[in-house]
């Protein structure tokens, strides 16, 4: 028994009882996107967090402990993705990624965006294009530090 042992049980009673990520999230009190996140295995739980997704995912003692237990984050089989629609974010990250720093270094100078201390909020934009995906994230600046 590993962490991607209960991960793979979370979806594949997921799926065999209709359940949605923004259900499981409401039952918890956190968002569905950090929520998704930790069923898939790239985030820790709480006590009370990993015992609540235990009772909707029916998962043994064992199981629910490698939910409170800190992951080894980064769930790519590849260092390039292969899935298609994950693809097109690694896709995205190699026309804009230096895009994104130079604005962010303009912006705020020598330093990051942290994935720690960072948010995220996925939500559908009706367009009679046909539907749009919208991304929101947020995350803290973290200067570079001279020494």
């Amino acid at each position: 028994m590993n962490r991607d042992d209960v991960t793979r049980k979370i979806v594949e009673t997921k799926v065999a009882k209709k359940i949605r990520w923004a259900d499981v999230a409401s039952k918890i009190g956190l968002s569905k996107e950090w929520t998704t996140a930790a069923c898939l295995g790239q985030m820790a739980l709480d006590a009370k967090q990993a015992a609540i997704i235990g009772a909707l995912f029916e998962l043994d003692e064992n199981e629910i402990a490698w939910l409170q237990t800190v992951p080894y984050k980064g769930s790519l089989p590849t260092a390039v993705p292969t899935d298609p629609l994950i693809y097109r974010f690694y896709e995205l990250i190699n026309v804009y990624g230096t895009t994104f720093k130079e604005l962010i270094h303009e912006e705020f100078g020598d330093g990051i965006m942290s994935a720690i201390d960072f948010k995220m909020d996925l939500s559908r934009e009706p367009d009679p294009k046909g539907d749009r995906v919208q991304i929101v994230m947020s995350g803290k600046f973290l200067p570079y530090k001279t020494y």
